[in-house]
């Protein structure tokens, strides 16, 4: 008989009673070369013939078992062939269903191409669909059972349809098959979602508990899958977490001025990267203020880090509320962290001392005030604190009970900086002696020092500069004034100047400038501190154009400083006197220098310049320091001379108001100008004490001694304590200047690899994560595009690679290429921007702009090195070895970042695919654990997305990363091709 389709073939088997042996065979001669099984639809075909009647065909079922058995069709074929089935009535057909389904739903695999491993996925799908199908139609039988016979089978073909149910998805590979199904198909996923709602609702009538608690457990394991990469334990077992530390104070010594956002966006990374349970992660956040406030210097850092602690914080807090969700309410973590920061008696009792107060209550009211607290929980905190420092040392001495403590002037100064935000908005014409009081109350005191700092740490910073160049730009012209204006207007000019200068010195000149937009006109005060101002690691030119105005002016300005009695007012041009006084001044100097003029009547010229506005003397010295570092050893003498003739206080009755103030504030200006000059000169000029140290963090350096031992001996006592403190964070910041970046990384990456005990190096790289974050993005750069490239292909530093250094490099790493990788695309901090750029490499060379120009080591790493077309278009080469996800998602390849990432990831490629294993390899394998460990669920466009995609099928042939949870974790499903080949691979495992 001539067989003409399968139909007839499987008919004449049953017919002639084959057994599957020789069904198998005789097939095979049936349709011997062409289609296979699964294009015949061979499943489906018996499955339909075996399934005529009231009860299955038990010979074509052995048959459909035998060619399960031997592979002659697909677990996918036999799936969707059985989810086709839907006469749920017919319960032996049921079982039998079942009954093949069990052969297999537990060891699901296929070797095949992508396409079908994808087609598994569905079809796996199809079946869980199935699945609960047949469980929803038992259960409403069971439900409605009208016939004495219903219940019993029903019940069994439910109790049946449910353990299969288990079994299945009881496999992570399965469930991870389904989680790639899902993503591609979402409208069957709906309707299973909707089935399992409905199953539910008809299980709650049914008496049977065990077959509820059965069906419950089904539901919990299906909604299970969407989210199966969310799962983190948290770090329970340690308490202190030095780079959550490091990083608060790093920010509050060096950054007052940053915007929250970046600040809370870094917390968060490392919340996420080190698994910190919320309560110990706030508590660390105060431990680092309370730190910060103790062991800050007296003065106007003091006042800065009472600002950062009681007015940024608590809006750090505010903002990191809104990231968290979960089962605990954030109040209840801040609440708890409260808790245990009372427990920390010394602490507080050393922060109580500096302050002279109860801080910890003062920090309760501003998070009260802040809704980070209930009412409740408020309560019990004042109540507990009230008693705990009851107990405390006595804080209220004679000397300093009257001494107003930080926190509480903080909290007051800032309504006030509101306030004269508001009072500068006036017209300044309308009112100027009312505006010069206000300005002269700011003056006194530590009042400038606390305004500022409360408006640097509120952002209002730059308003408040704002309001001050405008004011200082209305006072540089006077036409037709009186004495009494002119004096009025010459204060205001004078104060404005002043103040600008010294937020420019301590808050950084960026502060200052504004966005200008093209063809407006810059302000006076910007012109001048951009060109004329001397600032650390800017070098002037005292022969620019800038210090050479119009030669008439400066006659005139000489004429007068030398023969006037003192300095006019009426009418003076304040901003014009201020340009031409460098010029002036070397006039006199080199008049002085030949004779011309006594040192009497330079004194005379001093006091002018210093007797009635004190901005011309800063204009003076800031030319006179630029001049100095030009002069040979012999021929300063002179100059520094003036310096100091012009440094020091003007004795006389006829100055104007709040001379003393103005002076005091240009003395500090004068002495940050001089800093740098003076130690280059080994000179040494007494200014004016105020009994504060007005640069605590200069000179940290210890003279004589190598800055790579400088270097290593910070970072010993520092890994020692097991945190940084402010003063180590200045020195690193200094060393970073000088050293630059790679040399900056490359030693302290020494110091981590000659770590052997694995509880140090874990410290180390908590340690030097938080010292890279003075400028993260471009020890990124050193340490993924230079560093470990080097390490990794040169076999000589293998050794160096073993575990635990090795790992602990590897979680280094990938902390920095996450951080550097989330925050690339703002803005740097305002710190990173004074840090002159090195050239570290061309990076464009590293990675190809465009397709049909392969790198060199693209074309070293690509394994088709005979194919011409290696790197056409994506299309043409899905799954060529240097694909990758970030370039179907078109990612900007002319960034160094991206550049620097996807040359890693090639070569991380190449290492698992070369044919030799060592420490390298298993330092691959230790960078990729942490990538999966720090992934954050859903976070589509991570660092992953440069990994090309034949890494995938490399790495799962590493015994640790061979789990579903890591290939879905280290693909991109938001492709198409990403759930290709995360099937292929799940599907292979």
């Amino acid at each position: 008989m001539k067989v003409v389709n399968l139909k007839q073939a499987i008919l004449q088997a049953w017919k002639e009673r084959w057994s599957d042996c020789q069904w198998a065979m005789n097939m095979k001669k049936f349709f011997p070369k062409g289609a296979t099984w699964d294009i015949l639809n061979l499943a489906e075909a018996l499955l339909e013939q075996a399934m005529v009647g009231p009860s299955p065909n038990p010979l074509i079922l052995s048959y459909l078992k035998y060619a399960i058995s031997s592979q002659m069709v697909s677990y996918s074929s036999v799936l969707t062939a059985i989810s086709k089935f839907d006469d749920f009535s017919r319960d032996l057909c049921v079982q039998a269903l079942l009954d093949i389904m069990d052969m297999f739903c537990d060891r699901l695999s296929c070797h095949g191409k992508a396409e079908e491993c994808i087609g598994l996925c569905r079809a796996l799908l199809s079946a869980l669909h199935w699945l609960l199908r047949c469980s929803l139609a038992s259960a409403e039988r069971l439900q409605e059972g009208p016939e004495p016979t219903t219940p019993a089978s029903a019940e069994k073909q439910l109790a049946m349809c449910l353990q299969r149910l288990e079994k299945t998805l009881s496999s992570t590979k399965n469930r991870a098959l389904l989680h790639i199904a899902k993503l591609e198909e979402a409208s069957a996923w709906t309707a299973i979602e909707q089935c399992l709602l409905k199953l539910g609702e008809t299980l709650a009538s049914i008496g049977n508990p065990q077959l509820r608690s059965q069906a419950e457990q089904c539901g919990v394991l299906i909604r299970s899958i969407p989210s199966m990469l969310s799962v983190h334990s948290e770090q329970l077992h340690e308490t202190g977490f030095p780079t959550v530390h490091a990083v608060v104070l790093l920010e509050g010594t060096m950054n007052l001025t940053g915007e929250t956002q970046p600040l809370v966006e870094q917390l968060m990374m490392i919340k996420r990267m080190q698994h910190i349970p919320t309560p110990l992660f706030v508590l660390e956040i105060w431990k680092a203020c309370f730190v910060g406030l103790i062991e800050s210097p007296e003065g106007t850092e003091e006042l800065k880090w009472t600002a950062f602690t009681y007015l940024k914080i608590p809006q750090v807090l505010v903002k990191l509320k809104k990231y968290s969700h979960g089962d605990r309410d954030f109040t209840e973590d801040v609440n708890c962290a409260f808790e245990f920061l009372l427990k920390l008696t010394p602490l507080l009792d050393k922060a109580d001392q500096r302050c002279n107060c109860d801080c910890t209550s003062f920090l309760l009211q501003e998070c009260n005030k802040q809704g980070l607290l209930s009412e409740a929980s408020f309560a019990n905190l004042v109540a507990k604190c009230k008693a705990d420092r009851e107990q405390a040392p006595q804080l209220k001495s004679s000397e300093n009970a009257n001494i107003q403590p930080n926190p509480g002037l903080i909290l007051r100064a800032e309504p006030t900086v509101t306030n004269i935000l508001k009072t500068m908005d006036a017209d300044h014409s309308k009112s100027p002696e009312g505006l010069l009081g206000v300005l002269g109350h700011m003056l006194s005191g530590k009042s400038l020092d606390l305004l500022l700092a409360a408006a640097a740490a509120t952002g209002k910073l730059k308003s408040f500069a704002r309001k001050f160049i405008n004011l200082n730009e209305f006072t540089t012209h006077g036409p037709g004034e009186s004495t009494k204006t002119a004096s009025v207007r010459a204060l205001l000019f004078d104060i404005s100047f002043l103040m600008l200068c010294h937020v420019a010195q301590t808050y950084g000149s960026e502060v200052i400038l504004s966005e200008s937009s093209p063809g407006a006109e810059v302000p006076f005060f910007e012109t001048w501190m951009q060109t004329c101002m001397p600032e650390e690691g800017k070098i002037l030119n005292p022969d620019h154009p800038c210090f050479r105005p119009d030669s008439t002016k400066v006659e005139s300005l000489v004429a007068l400083l030398n023969n006037s009695s003192e300095m006019k007012l009426v009418q003076m041009k304040w901003h014009e006197a201020c340009l031409s006084i460098s010029a002036a001044i070397l006039e006199i100097l080199n008049a002085w220098e030949n004779g011309v003029l006594a040192f009497e009547s330079i004194q005379k010229i001093t006091d002018n310049i210093k007797g009635k506005v004190c901005s011309l003397a800063v204009c003076a010295v800031a030319w006179l320091v630029a001049h100095v570092r030009m002069l040979g050893l012999d021929e300063r003498e002179k100059s520094l001379q003036m310096i100091r003739q012009l440094a020091g206080p003007l004795y006389s009755e006829n100055t104007l108001q709040f001379y003393n103030e103005r002076v005091v504030i240009m003395n500090s200006i004068l002495e940050h100008m001089c800093a740098d000059v003076l130690q280059q000169t080994a000179t040494q000029i007494k200014f004016p004490s105020t009994g504060v140290d007005t640069m605590p963090y200069w000179n940290l350096l210890p003279p004589k001694r190598p800055i790579k031992e400088v270097l290593t001996g910070v970072f010993a006592q520092v890994l020692e304590k097991g945190w940084v403190d402010s003063r180590s964070i200045h020195i690193f910041d200094t060393l970073l200047h000088m050293g630059g970046v790679y040399w900056f990384c490359n030693n302290l990456l020494k110091e981590l690899l000659k770590e052997t005990r694995k509880e140090h190096t874990l410290r180390a790289v908590e340690l030097l994560y938080s010292i890279f974050c003075l400028d993260m993005q471009q020890v990124t750069l050193v340490l993924l595009g230079h560093i470990l490239p080097s390490l990794l292909t040169d076999s000589s530093k293998w050794q160096s690679l073993m575990d635990p250094p090795g790992t602990a490099l590897a979680k280094l790493a990938v902390w920095c290429a996450l951080s550097s990788y989330s925050s690339h695309k703002g803005q740097a901090s305002s710190r990173q921007k004074k840090r002159h750029r090195e050239d570290i490499e061309d990076y464009i060379s590293l990675f190809p702009l465009d397709d049909t120009q392969p790198s060199k080591l693209m074309r070293l790493l690509s394994s088709n090195e005979d194919d011409t077309n290696i790197l056409s278009s994506p299309t043409d080469r899905s799954m060529n070895s240097s694909l990758s996800a970030s370039q179907l998602h078109t990612v900007n390849m002319r960034d160094p970042l991206n550049r620097v990432l996807a040359n890693l990831f090639l070569l991380i490629s190449s290492i698992l695919g070369s044919r030799t294993a060592g420490p390298h390899t298993q330092f691959v394998q230790w960078f990729m654990e942490e990538c999966v460990d720090c992934l954050e669920q859903g976070s589509r466009g991570s660092i992953l997305q440069f990994m090309p995609f034949t890494t995938v099928s490399e790495l799962v042939k590493v015994s640790a990363m061979s789990s579903p949870k890591v290939v879905l974790a280290i693909t991109d499903l938001s492709l198409p091709l990403g759930r290709q080949v995360a099937a292929k691979a799940i599907a292979a495992l």
